[in-house]
């Protein structure tokens, strides 16, 4: 039960995470980006790239929840769909945030 709470106050960590960054003021929370010089954190578009984290955040809050929902309810199956999509975004944000430039200005 003690892991089911954990990941109840880890998925709402991520949750409101993910509110903070919608508001477009947690860039400084993103890796890779705050470590960036103004000069080429000038080029992004620091609003879509918070937007799109804080999307992230809420499909991994909601993978967590299925782990906790896993343990309370006592459903293996339920894990193992929070694990294959908390994967799957992690490996689908790495590619699409490294492939093109999406978060570029015009």
């Amino acid at each position: 039960m003690i892991g089911a709470i954990i990941n109840f106050i880890l998925s709402m960590l991520f949750l409101l995470l993910g509110l903070f960054l919608a508001k477009g003021k947690g860039a400084f929370l993103i890796a890779g980006y705050n470590t960036l010089p103004a000069k080429v954190k000038a080029k992004y578009n620091e609003q879509a790239v918070c937007t799109y984290m804080s999307k992230v955040m809420y499909g991994l809050s909601f993978s967590v929840f299925l782990w906790g929902m896993s343990v309370v309810l006592e459903v293996t199956l339920l894990f193992i769909i929070g694990t294959v999509l908390f994967v799957s975004i992690l490996i689908f944000t790495v590619v699409y945030t490294n492939t093109g430039e999406r978060f570029k200005r015009n």
